[in-house]
């Protein structure tokens, strides 16, 4: 009788970032994300203001990916939360880089990674928030079937000659760190 295999998430490593690139360009095939393929894919997921990265692992092999970042200044979604709830927008952390590979699908992985994302952002006093682009369908439906509450759409620029309509999301819970006064 043969089990289905054990699905795990944890930190990530560089050694897997290799891996992480395999199943983004599995995941850019299928679904288009990311929208604009990074010249540079393994700095794309290592860069910028990350706080933490986490990799699932099915069977064995790293099939999904989600990082925590510092919100930036052209960030719709954490702008969208602090003027609902006055907290600061340096209290506010970002979900970013979330993907699972198309044929590790069904396992829950990718409740499983927001779940640890915002499980690591009420460690470190934060609040998790997120945007995806309007038209990725699937991954709206994750969201809100895993409880994360839409604040609204905005206007996203990516560069000088492309803009992007994305829906933003808060994260289920709150953590009691971090709750609005």
């Amino acid at each position: 009788m043969s089990h289905a295999p054990a699905p795990c998430v944890r930190p990530r490593h560089a050694a897997d970032l290799p891996a992480c690139v395999e199943a983004l360009a599995q995941v850019h095939v299928a679904d288009g994300y990311p929208t604009n393929w990074p010249a540079r894919p393994a700095g794309w997921l290592a860069g910028g203001s990350v706080v933490g990265a986490w990799v699932a692992e099915l069977g064995g092999r790293v099939v999904g990916h989600v990082s925590l970042c510092r919100s930036g200044e052209d960030d719709v979604a954490p702008v969208l939360w602090s003027g609902r709830t006055a907290v600061a927008v340096d209290e506010i952390a970002v979900v970013s880089r979330l993907f699972v590979a198309p044929g590790a699908r069904g396992h829950g992985l990718g409740a499983l990674l927001l779940a640890r994302v915002v499980a690591e952002a009420g460690e470190l006093g934060l609040f998790p928030v997120l945007d995806v682009v309007a038209s990725d369908v699937s991954a709206t439906a994750l969201y809100e079937r895993t409880g994360w509450r839409f604040l609204g759409t905005g206007e996203q620029h990516w560069s000088p000659r492309q803009t992007v309509t994305v829906r933003c999301y808060a994260a289920p819970e709150l953590p009691a760190e971090v709750s609005p006064s």
